[in-house]
C-alpha cells in the first residue's frame, strides 16, 4: 500500500501558491484495508474515504471506462492492481496529473511540471474528450491562472461542441464551475476560451449573444460582450462577491432588445437564465436588480427626490441596504470598468447613498402611530421625498 498527494496540491505546490485541499491516491489498497485503518468511506461513485485524523480525502487508484454521455456516463474501475500512471492518466490536464510519493519525490509522467513552466494548459490524454465539464475546467484554470491552452487540447474541445458532448452538461456542474470562474482572478479568460471553442453559445447563450449585439454606442465603440468582460475583470480586481460579478455578467442584457420593451425582456431573460443555470436566489435577485434598475441609477444626479425615493423603493433600499450599495456599485464598474474610464467619477454613487441614509432617518414607526386617515405606507413616503429633497436642496448650495 502506498500513499501519494496528488493533483491540485502538487500543482500549487509548484507554483508557489497556497494550497487549500489536500487529495491523495492510494495505490495497492482495497476497500477493506481502508476501513480496517479507520479510513471513513463517503464516496458515492467510486471509493473516497476521508482520513480519521486530518480529514483529508483519500481516493483507491481507479481507472474509468466511457459508457455514456455526460460526465456520469463512466464505470470506475478501482482495485489494488491498479497503478499510479493509470490513475494519473485517467485526469483531465497535465498540470493536475503529478503526484508526490510520501517522500517528497516527484512523479509526472506526463510533464505536468514543465507545462506548469511554460504556462500551457494541456490534456492528459484522448481520453479528455469523454467528460464535457473539462470544457469548464480549462476555461476555469485559464481565468485562474492566465495559462494558454494547448491548440491540440482547443481542437479537443471543439470537437467536443460540435459532436454534442457539451450539450450533456447538468446545470449543476455549469454553476459550479461558472461561480468558481466568476471569482477568480481574471474572469474574462473563461469566457474568452468557452468563446473560442463555441461552447459559450450552448452554455449561456445569453452572453454569447452579446458579443454579436451591434449596440456599441454606450461603450465606446466597444461591443456589449467585450464590454462585459472589462467589467468582470474590474470587479474580479476589487474583490466584488459572487452575487455582483454574476449580475455584472448579465448587466447589459437590455442592450439585446432595442425599444422600450428592453427592461421587460431583459428581466425575463435574466430570470430564465438564472433558473436555467440554477443560480442561488441571492445571485439572481442581484442580476434582476440591476438590469431593471441600471439605467435609473445611472441618471440618479436627474432624479428629483420624488423619483429618487421611488428607485429606493424599487431596489427594497430601505429594508435591505447592503444590497442596493451592492446594485451601486455594479451601477459604478459599468462606467468605471472600461479601458479608458478606470479614471472617470461616479458621483451618482455618493448622491443614491447619502440620500437612501437621510431617508433612512425618517421615523417611520412614529409616523405609523399617528392618528391619519391617509394610508401609512403613503405618509411614509411623502415624509422621505421631503426628507431627501431638503437634503438635495442643501447639496445644490
Amino acid at each position: 500500500m502506498k500513499i501519494y498527494r496528488v493533483g491540485g496540491a502538487v500543482r500549487d505546490e509548484l507554483l508557489g501558491v497556497p494550497v487549500k485541499d489536500r487529495d491523495h491516491v492510494v495505490v495497492g489498497a482495497t476497500v477493506e484495508d481502508m476501513e480496517r485503518l479507520g479510513y471513513r468511506p463517503v464516496g458515492k461513485d467510486f471509493p473516497v474515504f476521508l482520513h480519521p485524523v486530518s480529514h483529508e480525502q483519500y481516493a483507491l487508484a481507479r481507472t474509468e471506462r466511457k459508457t455514456g454521455r455526460g460526465y456520469r456516463g463512466f464505470t470506475v474501475y478501482a482495485a489494488p492492481e491498479i497503478t499510479l500512471d493509470e490513475d494519473l492518466a485517467r485526469r483531465d490536464l497535465t498540470i493536475n496529473a503529478i503526484a508526490r510519493d510520501e517522500q517528497g519525490a516527484l512523479v509526472d509522467p506526463f510533464d505536468g511540471a514543465g507545462d506548469l513552466e511554460r504556462g500551457i494548459l494541456r490534456h492528459v490524454s484522448p481520453a479528455f474528450v469523454e467528460d464535457p465539464v473539462r470544457i469548464l475546467r480549462v476555461a476555469r484554470f485559464a481565468a485562474r491562472f492566465g495559462f494558454a491552452i494547448a491548440p491540440e487540447t482547443m481542437v479537443l474541445m471543439r470537437q467536443m461542441v460540435i459532436e454534442g458532448e457539451a450539450d450533456h452538461l447538468v446545470p449543476e456542474r455549469v454553476w459550479q464551475e461558472l461561480a468558481k470562474g466568476l471569482m477568480e482572478a481574471k474572469p474574462s479568460r473563461m469566457f474568452e476560451v468557452l468563446c473560442a471553442c463555441g461552447a459559450l453559445e450552448r452554455v449561456i447563450p445569453e452572453i454569447e449573444r452579446l458579443f454579436m449585439s451591434s449596440a456599441e454606442a454606450p461603450h465606446g465603440g466597444m461591443d456589449a460582450g467585450h464590454h462585459t468582460l472589462h467589467v468582470l475583470d474590474y470587479a474580479a480586481a476589487r474583490g466584488f462577491v459572487l452575487e455582483a460579478r454574476y449580475a455584472l455578467l448579465f448587466h447589459d442584457a437590455g442592450l439585446l432588445f432595442p425599444g422600450t420593451s428592453a427592461p421587460d425582456e431583459s428581466v425575463r431573460l435574466v430570470r430564465d437564465a438564472s433558473e436555467r443555470l440554477r443560480a442561488p436566489t441571492e445571485c439572481r435577485d442581484l442580476a434582476l436588480l440591476a438590469v431593471a434598475l441600471l439605467d435609473s441609477v445611472h441618471r440618479a444626479l436627474e432624479l428629483d427626490a420624488t423619483a429618487v425615493v421611488e428607485l429606493l423603493q424599487r431596489a427594497d433600499a430601505f429594508r435591505r441596504p447592503e444590497r442596493f450599495a451592492l446594485l451601486v456599485s455594479i451601477c459604478e464598474a459599468d462606467v468605471r470598468g472600461r479601458p479608458a474610464g478606470a479614471g472617470w467619477e461616479f458621483p451618482q454613487a455618493e448622491r443614491l447613498l447619502e440620500t437612501l441614509a437621510t431617508a433612512r432617518t425618517v421615523d417611520a414607526a412614529g409616523i405609523a402611530a399617528r392618528d391619519d386617515v391617509t394610508p401609512i405606507a403613503e405618509r411614509i413616503r411623502v415624509a422621505r421625498v421631503e426628507a431627501v429633497d431638503a437634503a438635495l436642496r442643501q447639496q445644490r448650495r
